[in-house]
């Protein structure tokens, strides 16, 4: 006796569709899971995120206010200097003779307004150095902070 082979193919049909049934229930059911998962991760990273902008911001507000120190510090430091107040050391006094003319007051003032250039220059300098180090120093901390976060052993 030969089996119908109408009830062959639809065993196969059967078969084939309850298979590819079962794949896509799992596979659906391997999709929810998924993205239920990249919603927690996503949440985790947003938590993280606003935790690291959170840093970086008061980072950002202790650099502003280290260089408007650094600025005070260097405009007071300005007016010292332009009211003669803080002067260039002299190695010293110089002997002359009896007979040298004493110097004229325009040369001394010459070189009054030459050392005011001088130390205002060198405050300018200092004042860029302390800035840049600050700038320096937030970003090690920016850094630091932000590689702790990331690198949390879990």
């Amino acid at each position: 006796m030969i089996p119908n082979p109408w009830l062959i193919i639809g065993a196969i049909v059967m078969a084939a569709s309850l298979y590819f049934y079962g794949h896509h229930k799992g596979w659906a059911e391997r999709d929810a899971e998924m993205q239920a998962e990249i919603a927690i991760k996503n949440e985790e990273a947003r938590t993280k995120e606003q935790e690291l902008t959170k840093q970086l911001t008061d980072n950002s507000t202790k650099l502003l206010e280290a260089n408007n120190a650094i600025t005070e510090k260097q405009s007071s430091l300005n007016r010292l200097i332009r009211t003669s107040s803080l002067r260039i050391q002299t190695p010293g006094c110089v002997q002359t003779s009896a007979s040298t003319a004493p110097a004229s007051g325009s040369s001394s003032q010459a070189g009054s307004e030459s050392d005011r250039e001088t130390l205002l220059a060198i405050a300018e300098i200092v004042a860029q150095g302390d800035r840049n180090t600050a700038q320096l120093n937030a970003c090690i901390d920016n850094y630091a902070k932000v590689m702790e976060a990331i690198n949390v052993k879990r």
